[in-house]
């Protein structure tokens, strides 16, 4: 196994974006000889779980960072009028410490110093540094844009701040893009790195797995930016270079500087962040003081619950059969270690009925659960309609449990708002979710690009089966004609050439409609945060969420119980009369009514 660890950047704009994409990196480190490779998105951790999950199958080692922004004064300062709204700066995470500030790190860009792009400054560097390796970054580095200014001074000047911060776990940064201005770039810091005993480091800013896939590149810069190939203007890397190079290519480049491909190695080897998946992190439920234990509240809660639901002297019967469901639940929930989640469950369902906002009775497998159904969760009866609990929960079948509460469509931020205030705003957040390219959008957009006419490109698109996750692939496969142009017509091979390349990158992040975690910790303590028109989200897509033991819980917004409610009080404000929709829901004259229609 080669001693070269590829230190790679992971880019908004890359080829390497999307989590099938993302799995493809260990896959060519692996081919590549390498035993390490590092993810860092800029400004972002998207791709850090799955990214992280390919490496640990395909045994190669993971290292977790960002290429952060950060602001040139303070990240308050949001004026069009400073030069150089921001630089660039590695940061990889050696510990849990570490993977913890950089979350801060990255969350804090978003969440205080937007601008552009999620920006950090020295001041919070200063407050979040321990447990983080440091690099210099690209020729949007500080130092490196202080070199290309020929200020050589306040290029030391900024190494020095940074080295005097991280100490050993500082480098100083040389690629091999080949652009001119980097060969010179590199040579300034070879001298600042002998001067000032700052020690180098070799990395390759990769934005596509192999090198023929520069083309297919300049096409999704094209997409991300509005513009097309045939314009002068255009974004563009300026080389063919940044793909993911062999050990051999490194080390014949940097031959005369090798301790800069031995730090590759030291810097793996300092690294050492593990994740773990399937141990759930419940949020803690603050109990009345007269209560022992969380299962004592529980079990007396629920046992009030049945008495109320069921009209039957429970401690006269105690070989009742509605009494043993409930017990023989409570026995599962308990063992299952699932106590705090009902209880969490059940307060703000509690909360959301005492305010009148209106819930709906509950749906899918929660409704076969009598502990929900004496605990006001679903107003459903599982004995009556015969549902089964075990559809829920089951011991031989460890899962989280996921109940999937409806509320009023108008007034469900209250209950979100009600679940802040109660566990502390910074241990919830709404959940990202991203768009990703479909089929028939990248060939408009590859057509788009290419400048090709919207005729010809929208008639290619239309030969694309309107099915569930259809691919270009299965289209080719079904549609004889789309695969007939393909072999015969050069335009066409063209544009599904590129589009199969870029099929299934993310296209744009939004909020989740309805998921939202609750997370015992701050919910930057376990993933990074994500600032959305507005609203704050995770990093995370829900089921990674899920993987990492947090609890995901669907806050529903529905519009019929908002009508539903407006019915109601329209009926007592006309007629003075009280509707209980959920109660004596078999009137013969309603469904004659019905039927006489």
């Amino acid at each position: 196994m080669s001693n070269f660890v590829h230190l790679h950047v992971h880019s908004e704009y890359s080829l390497l974006d999307g989590a099938n994409k993302v799995k493809e990196l260990p896959v060519r480190a692996k081919e590549l000889g390498m035993n390490a490779i590092a993810i860092t998105d800029h400004g972002t951790m998207f791709g850090v779980i799955d990214f992280y999950k390919a490496c640990k199958e395909h045994d190669i080692k993971p290292i977790i960072g960002c290429e952060v922004y950060v602001a040139p004064r303070t990240r308050f300062d949001k004026e069009p009028n400073i030069d150089n709204q921001y630089t660039h700066l590695i940061l990889i995470a050696k510990n849990e410490v570490g993977y913890k500030n950089l979350t801060n790190l990255v969350s804090i860009g978003f969440t205080e110093g937007f601008y552009y792009r999620p920006r950090i400054d020295l001041e919070l560097l200063e407050k979040y540094h321990e447990g983080l390796i440091c690099i210099s970054a690209c020729l949007a580095g500080s130092i490196n844009r202080a070199i290309l200014k020929e200020d050589m001074e306040e290029a030391k000047k900024i190494a020095l701040w940074h080295k005097n911060l991280f100490g050993e776990d500082y480098y100083l940064e040389v690629q091999p893009n080949g652009l001119p201005e980097q060969v010179m770039v590199n040579q300034k810091l070879i001298e600042i790195s002998k001067e000032l005993d700052i020690p180098l480091v070799a990395t390759n800013d990769a934005h596509y797995l192999k090198k023929e896939d520069a083309y297919n590149h300049e096409v999704l810069l094209c997409i991300q930016t509005g513009k097309k190939m045939n314009d002068p203007d255009r974004m563009k890397m300026g080389t063919d270079e940044f793909y993911i190079k062999s050990p051999e290519e490194m080390m014949e480049y940097f031959k005369n500087i090798p301790e800069a491909i031995i730090n590759t190695q030291k810097i793996a080897d300092k690294c050492d962040v593990e994740f773990e998946f399937g141990n759930t992190k419940l949020p803690n439920y603050e109990v009345p003081e007269e209560y022992g234990t969380h299962a004592e509240y529980f079990e007396k809660i629920c046992y009030d619950g049945l008495k109320e639901r069921y009209e039957i002297d429970f401690d006269n019967e105690p070989e009742n059969e509605i009494l043993a469901r409930l017990q023989f639940e409570m026995g599962v929930i308990k063992e299952m270690g699932f106590v705090d989640y009902f209880l969490i469950v059940w307060d703000f369902i509690s909360f959301a009925r005492k305010n009148n906002i209106s819930v709906g009775p509950g749906r899918g497998s929660g409704a076969g659960s009598i502990a929900a159904y004496v605990l006001g969760i679903t107003d459903i009866d599982p004995i009556k309609y015969g549902l089964l609990f075990e559809r829920f929960l089951n011991p031989d079948r460890i899962s989280m449990p996921d109940f999937d509460i409806d509320f009023c469509y108008e007034r469900r931020q209250e209950v979100i708002d009600y679940v802040g205030e109660k566990y502390g705003q910074d241990h919830v957040s709404q959940i990202i979710t991203f768009g990703t390219m479909s089929a028939r959008m990248v060939i408009r957009d590859v057509g788009r690009a290419l400048d090709i006419p919207y005729a010809e490109v929208d008639k290619l698109a239309k030969m694309i089966p309107m099915e569930l996750n259809i691919t270009i692939e299965k289209a080719l496969g079904q549609n004889m004609e789309l695969a007939s142009l393909y072999e015969t017509d050069e335009t066409t091979k063209n544009i599904i050439d590129i589009a199969l390349g870029l099929e299934g990158l993310p296209r744009q992040a939004s909020t989740h409609a309805c998921g939202v975690v609750i997370t015992k910790e701050p919910v930057v303590d376990y993933v990074p945060l994500y600032v959305n028109d507005g609203n704050i989200s995770t990093q995370f897509v829900m089921t990674t969420l899920e993987d990492l033991g947090l609890l995901k819980m669907d806050f529903l917004g529905l519009r019929t119980l908002t009508v539903i409610s407006d019915c109601i009080k329209l009926v007592k404000k006309c007629r003075d009369i009280d509707v209980q929709i959920d109660k004596d829901m078999n009137d013969p004259k309603v469904f004659k009514m019905w039927r006489d229609r």
